[in-house]
C-alpha cells in the first residue's frame, strides 16, 4: 500500500499502527485530504493560528499542520504512538505538536478546531462539551468524515453544542461540516461518566463516554463473568483490553491473592477501570492500571492468567489484527503452566489462532452466540 501523503501542506510518509507486514489499508482517508485541501484554500490559516486536532487516527493531520504546533487530543494510546511514529518518519519534532489524552485539559482558546468524526458518538458530545471554555465566537469547528461515518445525529450533536452548521459537497465519498459557536447557546452538564450497579453486587461502574456498552452490562461480559477462573497460584492477571474493568475487578474479588493489571489502549477506559476497582475494594488492594498497545511493554514469564474480550475493529475498519496481536503477546508474557482466556463471537474463529501460537485451545463455556475459549503454555 502506498503510505506517501500528498497535500498541498506537503508530502509525508505516514504509517498505521500495530505495524504489520503487507499492509493494506492507509494511515489516512479522504476526508482527511478534504480537510487539509480546504486549509491550503478557502480556509487559509495565518501563521500564528492555534490549532486543536480532535481524533486524529495516525497522525496525518497532526503531522501535516505541524508548523502551526498543533495540539492533538486522542483517547487512543495507539494513535498518540503512531503520532509520535510519523512526525519522526518525517524528520519533525515530537515536541512540534502537543499530545493530550481524551482527558486532558487543551491549553487556551482556538482559532480552528479540526474533528474527526469518531467510531462513538458519545465521545464526540463528551469532547464537545469539555471544548466550551475553549471557544471563542471566531472559533470555526470543522467535523470531516467519510459519508458512511456521518449519521444525521453528528449535525444535531454540533448544532445542539456548538451552532449553526453548513457542510461541504461530497468529495471521494467525504464531507466536512463547518460549526460557528453560537454565544446564546445553553450547553448542559456533561453527563459523562455514566454509571449503573453491577448486577448481582453492590459496586457501581462507572464509564466514560468512549467506553464500549456505557449504560449496562454487555451479554458477552455477562456470560464472561459466570466462567471467571479461581487460580489460587495466580501473582499476576491481566485484564487485557479491559474496557471498565468489570471482568479484571471480578476476577481480584474472586483471586485475593493476585495482582490485577489492567490495560486498555483508551485513555477513557483505564480511567473507567481505575475508578471502578479503587472505588469497589479501595486502595490497599494491589492493582496497575495502564494505557497501552495490549501488553507489549510486559516483560516474558510476567503473567499467570490473561483474560481477554478483544476488539474486532479499530475504529471504522474491522479486521482481526488487533486480537491477533493480543494472543501472540500474551503467549510471550505468560509464565509456564499461564493461561489465556478468551470470550468472542462464535464466528470469529479465535481457536484457529490460538492452536496456532498454543498448541492447544479448549472450550470451557460457549452458547448461541458467544464461545469461551483457554489457551494454556506447557509447563
Amino acid at each position: 500500500m502506498d503510505n506517501l501523503l500528498t497535500v498541498p501542506q506537503g508530502e509525508f510518509k505516514l504509517n498505521r499502527l500495530p505495524l504489520r507486514a503487507r499492509e493494506l489499508l492507509r494511515a489516512w482517508d479522504a476526508a482527511d485530504e478534504y480537510l487539509l485541501d480546504y486549509l491550503a484554500e478557502d480556509g487559509k490559516l495565518p501563521a500564528d493560528a492555534r490549532i486543536l486536532i480532535l481524533n486524529d487516527t495516525f497522525g496525518a493531520l497532526a503531522v501535516a499542520l505541524s508548523r502551526f504546533g498543533p495540539q492533538a487530543m486522542s483517547d487512543s494510546y495507539l494513535s498518540q504512538q503512531a503520532t509520535r511514529m510519523n512526525l519522526a518518519e518525517n524528520g519533525l519534532a515530537e515536541d512540534s505538536v502537543r499530545l493530550l489524552s481524551s482527558l486532558d485539559a487543551p491549553g487556551g482558546v482556538f482559532d480552528r478546531v479540526l474533528i474527526k468524526v469518531p467510531k462513538t458518538l458519545a465521545l464526540l458530545e463528551d469532547e464537545l462539551i469539555r471544548l466550551q471554555p475553549h471557544l471563542t465566537s471566531s472559533t470555526q469547528i470543522i467535523v470531516g468524515g467519510m459519508i458512511k461515518a456521518l449519521p444525521a445525529s453528528v449535525w444535531k450533536i454540533l448544532e445542539r453544542l456548538v451552532g449553526p452548521t453548513t457542510t461541504s459537497l461530497a468529495h471521494k465519498k467525504a464531507r466536512l461540516i463547518f460549526a460557528s459557536p453560537d454565544p446564546k447557546r445553553m450547553v448542559p452538564a456533561n453527563p459523562y461518566p455514566v454509571r449503573y450497579r453491577l448486577e448481582g453486587t453492590d459496586y457501581l461502574i462507572a464509564n466514560h463516554a468512549n467506553v464500549f456498552s456505557r449504560d449496562s452490562l454487555d451479554i458477552g461480559t455477562r456470560f464472561f463473568l459466570q466462567h471467571l477462573p479461581v487460580k489460587p497460584e495466580a501473582r499476576d492477571i491481566v485484564d487485557l483490553g479491559c474496557g471498565n474493568g468489570v471482568v479484571g475487578l471480578m476476577a481480584a474479588v474472586r483471586n485475593p491473592q493476585a495482582t490485577v493489571h489492567f490495560v486498555d489502549e483508551s485513555f477513557m477506559a483505564v480511567a473507567s477501570a481505575e475508578e471502578n476497582f479503587r472505588r469497589a475494594l479501595g486502595a490497599k488492594r494491589q492493582a496497575i492500571f495502564r494505557a497501552g498497545d495490549g501488553v507489549t511493554d510486559f516483560e516474558p514469564n510476567s503473567a499467570d492468567l490473561i483474560l481477554c474480550n478483544p476488539p474486532f475493529h479499530q475504529q471504522h475498519t474491522v479486521g482481526d489484527q488487533i486480537a491477533s496481536s493480543m494472543f501472540k503477546h500474551s503467549r510471550r508474557i505468560l509464565r509456564p503452566g499461564g493461561e489465556l482466556w478468551v470470550i468472542g463471537n462464535r464466528h470469529l474463529d479465535y481457536h484457529v489462532v490460538l492452536k496456532r501460537l498454543f498448541g492447544t485451545c479448549s472450550v470451557v463455556a460457549a452458547n448461541a452466540k458467544f464461545v469461551i475459549l483457554r489457551a494454556r503454555v506447557n509447563g
